[in-house]
Order: C-alpha cells, then structure tokens, then sequence
C-alpha cells in the first residue's frame, strides 16, 4: 500500500491536512467497524485496510502543534544515508513557495526516509519520497532524496544480480537529479561494476 492508496481509502487528495486525515478515519472507522456490522467480512477488511492507510500516514503528517526540528538536507552522493551536520548550524528559513504544513511534512518525511535507508528498506524509501516528490514536485532537495534512494536501491539490486531491474533504477537516480555531479560519478561506477559482473565467468 503506497501513500497514495491511503489518502484514497480515506477518501482525500493527496495532501490532505492531519486534520483531514484524522478526521475522515474517525467517520469511516464509525462506519465500518466491526461492531457496528459483526457479521460482515467485507466491512471488517474495510475497516483494517482503513486503520493501516491512517496508521502509515500519521508516519509522514505532523499533527498541527509539532514544530518541525531545523535539519539540513543531505550532501550531494551520499551513499548510505542523509546525514545531518554534527555542528549545530543557523535555522534557515523554509523555501517561500513552502507552506507551514508542507514545510514540516517534508522534514517529517525526511526523517522516515533516514530510517528506512538505515534499514535498508529501499522500496518503502521509493515510495515515500515519490509520494513527497509528487507533492512538492519543485523542490530540488527532495528530487536529490528521490535519487539517492534510487540509486542506493539499484546499488542493492546489483548485490542481488538482478541487473536488469538495477540498471532501470541507476537511470531514473540520473533522470531525477541529472545536475548533481557527485550522483552521476557514483552512478557510471556502479554500472561499470554491473558490466564487470555480468562479464565475469559463472
């Protein structure tokens, strides 16, 4: 289930506000649950399907009082993870186009994007900073984000020897952020040991 199945099971935009979320969950989790209809199986997957998009989209929406911790984004080609500086630095001002609510649902998305990577969750981190790049299409950082994922992703990929499927996700890494130098270096050699495994003898 991506992001945007959840926001649809509730019966929202992608986008919507915690609020919205909050509150469109309470009048269909009314509606379906199980103890309003006992013997319906239907309405029961209905209502677990609905309590599973609310539970992963309070993972990435902020409730309105959070106040977001300033964050810097990650360095151009990190290979493991988005790292944050060790040194505390100014808080800058979110990008003008942002709003308040967008602002803190993309540093909230970025720290799950951090978890997921840590664990080596490639395709939940896809998911996630495809449902924030769609949602902040203009935002150059998470196009970076997006990218990284890919990459470190189609780097896994080569680990497994499905290089097909590798090779699918270095190209989108270079599509996504095709100016970040540092990416494109880290992506040629990555294909350069992708050809050299495919040449090796088996």
């Amino acid at each position: 289930m991506d992001f945007g199945d959840c926001y649809r099971l509730l019966g929202l935009r992608s986008g919507a506000s915690f609020t919205d979320v909050k509150a469109s969950y309470r009048r269909l989790a009314q509606q379906y649950h199980p103890d309003i209809n006992p013997d319906d199986k239907k309405a029961k997957e209905k209502f677990i399907a609905l309590t599973e998009a609310y539970k992963l989209l309070l993972q990435v929406i902020p409730p309105p009082e959070v106040t977001p911790k300033s964050s810097q984004p990650p360095c151009a080609g990190e290979e493991t993870k988005f790292k944050r500086p060790e040194v505390a630095q100014p808080v800058n001002p979110k990008p003008p186009h942002l709003s308040e609510m967008e602002h803190r649902l993309k540093w909230k998305t970025y720290e799950q994007l951090q978890r997921f990577l840590q664990a080596r969750q490639f395709p939940q981190a896809i998911s996630l900073a495809e449902a924030l790049a769609q949602r902040l299409s203009n935002d150059t950082e998470v196009r970076q984000w997006l990218a990284i994922s890919y990459q470190l992703w189609g780097r896994s990929l080569i680990a497994q020897k499905q290089m097909l499927k590798a090779r699918i996700y270095l190209q989108k890494a270079l599509k996504t952020d095709p100016h970040n130098k540092a990416l494109w270096s880290q992506v040629q050699r990555d294909l350069q040991r992708m050809e050299t495994i495919s040449a090796s003898p088996k």
